[in-house]
């Protein structure tokens, strides 16, 4: 085979992840992964990597949960963002605690129009949370409409009280409110999400919970499972993931290689972890 031939070929299978059943694999982008399954596929089906605290990259080391922008997030394969949002000047600002991001709730949904106009077989799903602030449910939900309209933003949201199959969802903004002023499915509706977030337990304390959730979602299936690996308890965001995505990498591709359904997986740095994000992805 012509060397140039052998190394473009290398290089196009190192960019992609294989997904399907063994007999008929094929290679997809991490760009466009979603775009191996069906339209009637339910969104609690898939399994979906995600971050948590999205925009958190600047404060230092209590406050940095991530090293790469929205954009780079979305075309390593990531399909939920944690959005975190202060009121500040009618306008949300992301915020972790008091760190200000460097960026605004409009250039999270720049970030993600461009990928979505770009990659239209795939959805994003987005949590929004208010974030240092403490304005009422209804000052936080006036801003949001404000984005949804008098900016022009409400053609990229699919906002609906319940999970949309995923042809429902191309190309889409799902909205998960975690706020009582915001529309759409609500992050605490314990009949349609099955949370696992202890956000403050050490990592060994944290591991056992996000492994039993995994088997809980393959287990007990119906739901939409959410399970943040993340933890900032006792050493920075950045220490910890050092220390739980390695391990959860290993038991997705050893104990659980076969599991599907797997649901959204929030992480820290998970980049950081080679081949992380797209062992996740082949739990589809």
């Amino acid at each position: 085979m012509d060397r140039r031939r052998f190394l473009a070929g290398a290089a196009a299978v190192s960019a992609s992840v294989l997904l399907g059943a063994p007999s008929a694999r094929a290679a997809v982008s991490t760009q466009d992964w979603m775009a191996g399954h069906g339209d009637p596929t339910p969104l609690q089906r898939l399994t979906i990597p995600g971050t948590h605290d999205s925009g958190a990259r600047f404060g230092g080391w209590w406050s940095e949960c991530q090293n790469t922008t929205i954009a780079q997030q979305l075309a390593s394969g990531i399909r939920f963002l944690d959005i975190r949002c202060r009121v500040t000047g009618g306008s949300f600002a992301i915020h972790h605690g008091a760190s200000y991001q460097n960026m605004m709730f409009g250039d999270v949904l720049v970030a993600c129009r461009d990928f979505l106009a770009a990659h239209p077989s795939e959805t994003v799903l987005m949590r929004v949370k208010q974030e240092y602030s403490t304005d009422s449910d209804a000052t936080f939900g006036a801003i949001f409409t404000d984005y949804l309209d008098r900016r022009g933003w409400r053609p990229l949201f699919r906002i609906g009280d319940t999970l949309p199959l995923l042809g429902q969802a191309r190309g889409k903004v799902v909205l998960i409110a975690d706020n009582g002023g915001l529309p759409g499915l609500k992050w605490w509706d314990g009949a349609a999400l099955a949370l696992q977030d202890d956000w403050n337990a050490l990592p060994n304390d944290k591991y056992p919970k996000i492994e039993a959730h995994f088997r809980k979602a393959v287990e007990q299936p119906g739901r939409l499972y959410i399970n943040f690996v993340s933890t900032s308890a006792s050493l920075p965001p950045r220490w910890n993931s050092d220390n739980l995505n390695p391990r959860v990498h290993g038991f997705l591709d050893g104990t659980a290689s076969g599991w599907k359904g797997l649901g959204i997986v929030p992480m820290d740095f998970p980049n950081t972890r080679s081949g992380l994000v797209e062992s996740l992805i082949r739990h589809n």
